[in-house]
């Protein structure tokens, strides 16, 4: 995959956490994800469509998104409730938002639908594409999360 077309994620995921959630995470090393299995607990996956046609998934472990919904909303999250789940369709939206804007800047139009919200142990992302899909895990005080980036041209 190209990195002009990842790193465009990683930067608005670094931003969108920091600016809405008072969190900092540390990119980890990408890899190309072979299985479907997901590397957390709670999953928004958003479908793009333009120019490049593919999807964006953002996964996270439990303790991570309940410490950073909470610091979002400046009270105690401790359970995947429907605010949670909201909460994290509206970081992938926002994060999708800001990536495509900039690859956008670049000459690259794409279109994002509406996010899915899948949540369970060992749940499963169907990035509905033949391409490679780039993991890219992120660590923070609270726990880890996973961007998965998927494109075909």
């Amino acid at each position: 995959m190209n990195a002009q077309l990842i790193n465009p994620f990683i930067k608005a995921t670094l931003n969108v956490l920091e600016t809405m959630a008072f969190t900092r995470p540390t990119p980890q090393k990408p890899f190309l994800k072979k299985d479907i299995t997901a590397k957390g607990d709670v999953s928004s996956i958003i479908g793009l469509s333009g120019e490049s046609k593919g999807t964006i998934s953002i996964t996270f472990t439990e303790p991570c998104i309940l410490s950073i919904v909470s610091n979002m909303f400046g009270e105690t999250m401790t359970q995947l409730d429907e605010e949670v789940m909201d909460a994290v369709g509206e970081i992938a939206n926002m994060i999708s938002g800001q990536a495509r804007q900039e690859l956008e800047s670049k000459g690259k139009v794409l279109y994002a639908a509406v996010p899915t919200m899948i949540k369970g142990k060992d749940h499963t992302i169907s990035h509905k594409t033949t391409a490679a899909i780039m993991a890219v895990p992120f660590g923070t005080e609270y726990g880890e999360f996973t961007i998965e980036v998927c494109f075909e041209d």
